[in-house]
């Protein structure tokens, strides 16, 4: 599917701005911005249809991850092992030219096997100095294979990477790569050897990707591109300076003033306050709180530009909620009981926003 359609299939868009009807509306200002796009969407279309050479029937799930690195965030895969969890993140590492880096987590995983360590080394002429041996995060794309594997104290290595793009050791400070990423996977936790993941490192997730059994057809076609005498290897389509630009064109997308009532009027109805509904108070336990909104505004931006719109529509908050939120709340003890999920309750919180 083209990135930039025609003008019947614009008439079944989500309603926002157009292209176009921005141009229209502020010619001077838009003309730049315009072009950037348009240059933009020839560059991801491009991406889009070279990952989907190599993952199979996960659509969606190519964009919804498409579209949180062009927000600058992190994401969080879940799904049973052996649905191409880390196969996926490989081949964004290789198509968007990015320096990539794995870590396969297991429950003897320390953090200075993550972040690096000083060691004691001594010159020629007998004086001695500590020297930092950088770790693995640091590069552009780093991939945390089974992140729910490592123990806590290993996982909360990566809280500060994740937030300030940079690590402390020994008191100094050492950043971190631009762009950079973090890709985690993570199987369910009623598997062995599992540890949850902390409220604090969930919430510096920008998406929670749920990644399910693929159909009939896109398993077919997975068995004969897998299985046979032949195997591609993903092209680079990108670079790295060309992800800059593009994630800083993403915070340069206006937000219409509906949008942003929605972002905030739905972040809001899932904290269960006093002001809460009967529904939010009975289900949720602990809601979402201010970088939700944050993550939910980029990446409303970050689909809309995927879509070929410089504005974002209420549509687009709607599809982006339950990866936006659904890591960053708990269900109360009446709704654990009942068997309601939590993308249930996102679905009923969206509801009065459709």
């Amino acid at each position: 599917m083209s990135l930039f359609p025609s003008a019947m299939d614009r008439n079944s868009k989500p309603k926002g701005h157009d292209i176009k009807d921005l141009h229209r509306e502020d010619p001077h200002e838009s003309q730049k911005l315009l072009q950037e796009v348009e240059s933009l969407g020839t560059l991801l279309k491009n991406v889009r249809t070279e990952i989907s050479r190599h993952i199979f029937g996960q659509t969606e799930i190519i964009d919804q991850t498409l579209t949180a690195i062009l927000s600058g965030g992190h994401v969080l895969f879940v799904g049973v092992p052996g649905l191409g969890k880390t196969r996926l993140v490989e081949t964004l590492g290789t198509v968007l030219g990015l320096e990539e880096k794995r870590v396969q987590c297991t429950p003897d995983l320390m953090p200075a096997d993550i972040l690096g360590s000083e060691v004691l080394e001594e010159s020629d002429q007998g004086k001695r100095h500590f020297r930092f041996l950088k770790g693995p995060v640091f590069c552009q794309l780093f991939m945390a294979d089974e992140i729910n594997r490592a123990s806590p104290r290993t996982q909360s290595a990566l809280l500060q990477a994740m937030q300030e793009h940079r690590v402390s050791i020994a008191g100094h400070y050492h950043a971190l790569p631009n762009p950079f990423h973090v890709l985690a996977t993570q199987n369910p936790l009623e598997q062995e050897g599992t540890y949850p993941l902390p409220e604090a490192q969930l919430d510096r997730f920008l998406m929670q990707i749920e990644i399910g059994y693929p159909d009939e057809q896109a398993e077919r076609d997975m068995l004969l591109a897998t299985t046979g005498a032949e195997h591609s290897v993903p092209q680079t389509i990108m670079e790295a300076q060309q992800l800059r630009q593009a994630q800083d064109l993403v915070r340069r997308v206006p937000v219409g003033e509906s949008v942003m009532k929605a972002v905030l009027d739905l972040v809001r109805s899932a904290r269960p306050n006093p002001e809460a509904s009967d529904f939010v108070r009975r289900h949720i336990a602990w809601g979402p709180g201010p970088r939700a909104s944050q993550a939910l505004v980029l990446a409303v931006r970050a689909r809309a530009l995927l879509q070929n719109r410089l504005s974002p529509s209420v549509d687009d908050v709607l599809a982006l909620a339950a990866p936006v939120l659904r890591h960053r709340m708990a269900l109360g003890f009446t709704a654990r009981a009942d068997g309601v999920t939590l993308d249930q309750v996102i679905a009923e919180l969206c509801d009065p926003l459709t």
